[in-house]
């Protein structure tokens, strides 16, 4: 019991600082977003190795990059895997700094439902009636943005799918999380720091009136890797229904902070699309949880 507690409050904790990004992203507005995603790289893999030194993993880590390394597919799932978060999150602070945090919530409020079509299209998964009816409710919603504004909600589209494609091949790799990420962003940090050394925009400043922005890009890693952890602690101790639930906090925070704190535009249009993603998240949720009660009583009767 008490290890549930310590993993639910792990994992709404890793939820609530996901939801709250936004609000640091546009606080280093100063930068561009390719400046601020850049230095995400660079400290979040900085303080990887900190944590890791710290924790007295670094022989085990080398061990696994060397295994990686080794297995010539598993190295090309790792490198992909760097990619799609290295969209993910560039195309998020891009979208949160330009005032489409709306659009960035849909996306994860999309996510769940890509995470189904793309077991059922990689992995052969079956979908259920209920998932079924779900997946289709989304598609009418998106859809129907889409024709209202006329324009393709990427910016929704591509978080949902980039970070449902990362979530699929982590789970093909089945590497440990800590490894994993330090891997990750070790494999852009090259082309980040060229990238910054050649920008025509200053890295840091010395105005005094913005050395709290430096600080701020400094701690990037530690926005980036402490609700990674802490989610990763999460998984351990609740079930996946119960993740599965908990994952909403995060849209929904930012769909609050880009309505109520950011003034974003909130349509009868967008009313409509939120409705059916709702309903089908609604739909899905309920779905799993009966599904994994049915497993559990038949887990216990047997």
């Amino acid at each position: 019991m008490a290890k549930n507690k310590f993993g639910l409050f792990n994992g709404i904790s890793a939820y609530i600082i996901w939801g709250l990004l936004p609000i640091y992203w546009r606080f280093l507005e100063h930068y561009e977003a390719d400046i601020v995603f850049s230095h995400r790289i660079i400290w979040s893999f900085v303080f990887m190795v900190l944590l890791l030194s710290f924790t007295k993993q670094i022989t085990p880590f080398f061990k696994e990059c060397r295994k990686i390394f080794n297995d010539r597919r598993l190295m090309w799932t790792i490198i992909a895997i760097a990619i799609l978060i290295s969209l993910n999150w560039l195309v998020f602070i891009w979208a949160v700094q330009n005032e489409f945090v709306l659009q960035a919530s849909l996306g994860y409020y999309i996510n769940p439902l890509v995470n189904v079509l793309l077991g059922v299209i990689v992995l052969r998964e079956k979908l259920s009636r209920a998932q079924t009816i779900a997946c289709i409710l989304a598609l009418i919603g998106v859809s129907f943005l889409t024709f209202y504004y006329g324009v393709f909600p990427w910016i929704s589209l591509t978080l949902a799918l980039t970070f449902g494609l990362y979530g699929l091949l982590k789970k093909m790799a089945d590497i440990h999380s800590m490894y994993s990420l330090a891997i990750e962003t070790f494999l852009i940090l090259p082309f980040v720091v060229i990238y910054l050394f050649f920008t025509p925009h200053p890295v840091f400043t010395l105005q005094s009136e913005l050395i709290g922005q430096n600080i701020l890009l400094i701690l990037t890693g530690v926005a980036t890797a402490v609700p990674l952890l802490l989610f990763g602690s999460a998984v351990r101790y609740l079930s996946y229904t119960a993740i599965g639930f908990l994952q909403y906090i995060a849209p929904t925070l930012m769909l609050f902070i880009g309505v109520f704190l950011y003034q974003e535009l909130f349509t009868y249009a967008h009313a409509i699309t939120f409705s059916l993603i709702w309903a089908a998240l609604i739909i899905y949720m309920a779905s799993s949880y009966r599904l994994s009660k049915k497993l559990s009583n038949q887990i216990g009767n047997s």
